[in-house]
């Protein structure tokens, strides 16, 4: 095997943990918004380093610009769609886990027109 294989190789391990520990964290995780958080970190750099492992194997300027931008793509819609997700859910009352400490947006959000309300500067 080439070195390029070899690193290749050990990109695609390192990313296939990272989607097995997304899933175990969708499996285990005891709320909506601690599974939403696991699935978006982790499986958003496996996948990352999947798309890197193929572009560093193939080593072709087109399989590897359509891996960076399909990275570039991931790494910048996945956070804007978790946190599209959880505002609706928390508008929609999804329940905290009995362990969540403090609740910082509890009494901030106006209901009838979603907005935040800025904090109080006093």
């Amino acid at each position: 095997m080439t070195l390029r294989e070899w690193i290749s190789a050990a990109l695609l391990l390192l990313g296939a943990g990272f989607v097995l520990t997304a899933s175990l964290g969708l499996l285990r995780l005891p709320d909506f918004y601690l599974r939403m958080s696991a699935t978006t970190k982790a499986a958003t750099l496996g996948l990352g380093l999947i798309m890197l492992a193929t572009a560093v194997y193939y080593w072709d300027i087109a399989v590897t610009s359509r891996a960076i931008a399909t990275i570039l793509f991931l790494f910048l819609t996945a956070p804007v769609a978790a946190h599209r997700l959880a505002r609706a859910a928390y508008f929609d009352g999804e329940p905290l886990t009995a362990e969540t400490a403090v609740d910082e947006l509890s009494g901030h959000y106006d209901r009838g027109t979603h907005l935040l309300e800025a904090p109080d500067e006093g």
